[in-house]
């Protein structure tokens, strides 16, 4: 997954000769997984048309301050249009334009909207040679990258004018990367190794049936794709699941039982940074897993059960520089009952979860959750998405880990 995925970018074109790249630009964004908007000078629409890069967004392409097709007096809110951006990206930027933002010109509502944004700014430069060679021209780039705006430099090769040599726009695959290499920089898990655990466990009473929970691993399978796209390095362990790897470079490890997730845990712990328990692992395992089908017979049938190793213990045992995170899913005495898990595991924090809570727990696309920190601090949150939960849980792993 890129770590534009999910990101709001605002394309700013203006009216030289490399507008045409800015169909591919869009495709690219797109297939990357992110929402893009296009605004357009209104000569850059003589160099590619606003039906071409609507179509691709599949947004509208804005290029004035009113609606012009019907005559309306509609505005367009460059204000409004400049605070939805995540970052935005001007390219090409001609000459033209580039000395206009240095300036603090706005002439134009690409140039309104570029000023009023609050967002990262990277500009693509597209002239020919003797113009990228001005001066003027180089001054302009070291007076926008002073404002903060990040420069995508132009490449050399065949221009426009028949010269060859600096000036050319970067291609739309080499503008991607910059901006997520870019973006990768200050992620603030960047070179952190996360392992997260998923899912139930199923332990196996006979070939076909077992003793197991209600857990989907949805919050796990949000928690390794949230960290992921934080720039973190993840170790997946999930129990038996439908839910599919949410990313490509997210190391996923399928178990079954709790012995199984136990002995993947514990292999890959002392290698993490952060570790975050949400799977929910049985706590008992059938002291005797049958070979061949156990046949209906007796009115009553006893099952003894033994014991699982509690993963979460072994890890708070064992920890030296990890962050450790455990879930507490309670019925009764919550605070309570979470808090002692807390301590007697040597855990970071713990996530609360209660079933009294509608829309919270298993097999529910949304949780609520209190954090108990071991300082004693309590931190409530109110029913969110599980995505939105597991931004929730690592930004309060970002902060304790820049204490």
């Amino acid at each position: 997954m890129s770590v534009i995925s999910g990101k709001k970018i605002l394309l700013g074109v203006t009216a030289g000769i490399a507008a045409y790249k800015t169909a591919f630009l869009v495709r690219l964004f797109i297939k990357a997984g992110a929402q893009v908007k296009v605004v357009m000078t209104p000569a850059a629409k003589e160099f590619v048309t606003p039906l071409t890069l609507s179509t691709l967004s599949k947004n509208e392409v804005i290029s004035s301050f009113t609606k012009e097709e019907d005559h309306s007096n509609q505005w367009n809110n460059h204000v409004e249009l400049g605070l939805w951006a995540d970052l935005m990206l001007i390219a090409p930027a001609t000459a033209n334009t580039l000395s206009k933002m240095a300036k603090g010109h706005s002439d134009n509502f690409l140039l309104a909207t570029y000023l009023s944004s609050k967002c990262p700014v990277y500009f693509a430069p597209a002239m020919d040679l003797d113009m990228h060679r001005h001066p003027s021209t180089r001054e302009n780039f070291d007076t926008l990258t002073s404002f903060g705006n990040i420069m995508i430099p132009a490449t050399s090769g065949e221009l426009a004018s028949g010269l060859s040599g600096e000036g050319r726009m970067a291609e739309p695959d080499d503008i991607l990367k910059f901006i997520e290499d870019h973006l990768a920089k200050s992620l603030p898990l960047r070179n952190k190794k996360v392992l997260i655990t998923a899912g139930p466990t199923y332990e196996a009473i006979d070939p076909v049936r077992f003793i197991g929970n209600h857990s989907s691993g949805k919050m796990g399978f949000e928690l390794a794709a949230a960290a992921r796209a934080l720039g973190a390095e993840v170790i997946l362990i999930s129990g038996p699941t439908h839910l599919q790897n949410p990313n490509e470079e997210i190391k996923l490890i399928r178990v079954q039982s709790a012995v199984d997730m136990f002995e993947a845990a514990t292999k890959f712990f002392p290698e993490v940074d952060i570790a975050i328990a949400s799977a929910a692992v049985s706590d008992y395992r059938p002291k005797l897993s049958a070979t061949q089908k156990i046949k209906k017979s007796a009115e009553t049938m006893m099952l003894e059960l033994v014991k699982n190793p509690d993963i979460l213990a072994n890890l708070g045992e064992t920890k030296k520089h990890q962050i450790l995170v455990g879930f507490a899913l309670e019925t009764e005495n919550e605070e309570e009952n979470a808090a002692g898990k807390l301590q007697r595991k040597n855990l970071d924090f713990i996530v609360l979860n209660s079933l009294n809570d509608s829309g919270a727990g298993f097999k529910s696309e949304t949780n609520k959750i209190k954090i108990l920190f071991k300082d004693g601090k309590t931190k409530s949150f109110q029913l969110k998405s599980k995505t939105e939960v597991a931004r929730d849980i690592l930004n309060e792993i970002i902060l304790l880990s820049n204490e």
